[in-house]
Formats: structure tokens, sequence, C-alpha cells
């Protein structure tokens, strides 16, 4: 291509290509002119910078005569259950990110004892199933690495990963004990629901990655447009044991939701102005100390978000495991996820 049509081929000229009316700017072909695709496009945005201004317009405490108006608006817009809040007063909350952050009432949300994994957060379920060849799906038909989402393993003997390996063995490595297999559950959290989320069961947290990624949207449309969108994404992968072998929850951030908080890890800051891309932060939680690591109960409180992201489960456990789950459907945190 051309010195004059590599200076043509520019943002402000793509952004007119895609919202002026067909054809418009088509005589600029002749020159060699030629739009950016809609996903470098949107890959182009400063979402973590956005992210941070959002974090900050959060923080702004509200005048009280301006708090009912604001809070009632995103009640309208999202399909807010307040009757379910611990406080459903809304002049309590001073601002949005209190909001965002409102606790429920104790009997809200009861614990399903039942079955040996719960969800941990309220959401919509896009995928689940076992992992098949390495990839996962984040959305039907569009597949993600499970060695790119989890990071590459490390040899240090206090993580529960093995070494970086080929494809399979990266997969039978994960799966422990003879006879498991590998699964995995994708639940998409909505501006409008409870963003707090708890230990979907009984397990031992012995390690954390954070990865400082982009913050792109991870709605179930943009899942389905972009590929590896979650391995693209900054998040938090926790991973242990549960009685069954490997265990892990992986927090995803997304556009306007740069803080993800883990409760018991005062080390992890997310949403930093400067990161390396591919790069990753390891954290053990077993030291001298604690041989054993950060013990969960089933349906105790985990971490929280900003606004609404996503939590992806990826777990060992024998081939009777059973998910009591339908694709698209609702559900909320306690409810069965899956058992034996």
């Amino acid at each position: 291509m051309s010195r004059p049509a590599l200076k043509l081929r520019s943002w402000p000229l793509t952004v007119l290509y895609y919202l002026l009316p067909f054809g418009a700017l088509r005589p600029l072909s002749r020159v060699g002119w030629r739009p950016v695709s809609r996903v470098a496009l949107y890959k182009s945005v400063p979402t973590r910078l956005l992210s941070r201004a959002w974090g900050r317009l959060n923080q702004v405490e509200l005048p009280h005569w301006l708090r009912r108006p604001v809070y009632s608006l995103y009640i309208w817009t999202f399909g807010v259950n307040m009757k379910e809040a611990a406080v459903e007063d809304l002049h309590h909350y001073r601002n949005l990110s209190e909001f965002f952050r409102r606790k429920l009432k104790p009997q809200a949300r009861p614990v399903c004892g039942l079955h040996s994994v719960i969800s941990p957060s309220d959401g919509k379920i896009l995928n689940f199933g076992q992992v098949k060849n390495c990839e996962v799906e984040q959305v039907k038909g569009v597949t993600y690495s499970l060695e790119s989402f989890l990071g590459p393993r490390t040899s240090t003997d206090d993580l529960p990963f093995p070494p970086a390996t080929p494809c399979g063995s990266f997969r039978n490595q994960l799966v422990t004990r003879e006879g498991n297999e590998l699964y995995h559950c994708v639940i998409y959290l909505a501006p409008g629901d409870y963003h707090c989320f708890h230990s979907p069961t009984d397990w031992t947290v012995s390690h954390r990655r954070h990865f400082p990624g982009s913050l792109m949207s991870v709605n179930p449309g943009m899942a389905r447009w972009i590929k590896e969108l979650f391995c693209h994404n900054e998040r938090v992968v926790l991973t242990g044991d549960w009685k069954h072998g490997f265990f892990s929850l992986t927090a995803v951030g997304a556009t306007n939701v740069g803080s993800i908080r883990i409760y018991f890890d005062r080390d992890l800051h997310t949403n930093s102005p400067r990161y390396s891309k591919g790069s990753y932060n390891d954290f053990s939680f077993v030291t001298h100390a604690n041989k054993e690591g950060i013990p969960m109960r089933k349906g105790e409180h985990l971490g929280e978000f900003n606004l609404g992201s996503t939590i992806v489960l990826i777990f060992e456990a024998p081939k009777d495991f059973n998910f009591k789950l339908k694709a698209g459907q609702k559900i909320r945190f306690g409810e069965a996820l899956g058992s034996l």
C-alpha cells in the first residue's frame, strides 16, 4: 500500500465509515483505503482509562436529595430488586459504588445443601460442560484456550499447576485423579445483578494469579464477537483443591469493572494505570505458617465486582458429575450448579 493510502487509513475515517450511510466513503477505496475492522476499532478504545474514570465517579458522594432519583433510574433501567437488599432505603447509599456493592438480606439467597457445587453469584449461564481439547466455550461456538486463560504453568512447589506441557498433557495434569474429567461453567453478571460472589463449594484456595489485561465488555453479544475475549480481559484466577481434586474460580473484569476485590487478599490491586501486555502476578497463600492455604466454606463471602462481569469455574470431578443447568438460564447465588 502507498504512503498516501496508509495516511488515509485512519481511525476518524473508519468511525465515519460505520456511521454514515452505506457507500458514502466508497470513493476512497480507489486510492487503497480500507476501514479497520469493528473488532480492532473496539479494541482501540481506552477501556481501562474509562473504567478508572468511572470508578472515581462512583466514589463521589451524592447530595442527599439526588440519591433517590439517580438510584431509581438505575433500578428502573436494569431491573434491580431492592426488596432483597439488606438496606432498602436509597438515601443510605452515599455513592454509586456503595449502591453497586449493596448486601442482601440473610434469607434472600438460601444455600442449597443437597448439591456439591452451587452458583457463586447471581447471573446468566453462558456455557457449561466438559473441557475438551484444551478449549473452553465462552459462549456456544466461540472458544478460548484453557492454557491462555489460566496462564502458563509454573513448576513452583506451592502452585497447584503442572509444568508447561503440550495441550493434551496440560489438561491431563490438571486432572489429578484417575477417572475424573475437567468441567467448566461460565456465569455472566449483568449490571442489575447482585455484585458479590461467594464460594461455590468447600475448597482450599492455595494460589492467586492476576492478569492485568484489557477491560472490554463481557456481555454475551460481545463474547460472540471477540474470540478469546476472556483471555484478553483483566482477571483474577484463584486455584486450589476440593474433595475431588483441582478447583479454580476466575473473576473476569469488564468495562467499568476494573475493581475486582477478593476479601482475604489485601495485596491484590486491579486496574492499575500501567501494565505489560501478557504479564501476570502470582501470589501463594501457602506459607511456612499456613501449609494448606485459605479454607473456604460453600456459600462463604469471597469477593465483589463493581457493576457487572463474569465468573468462570474450571474444576475436576468424577465422570458422573452432572450439571443441573440449561444454557441461557438465569441463576441466583446459592442455587445448584451440579452434583454427583
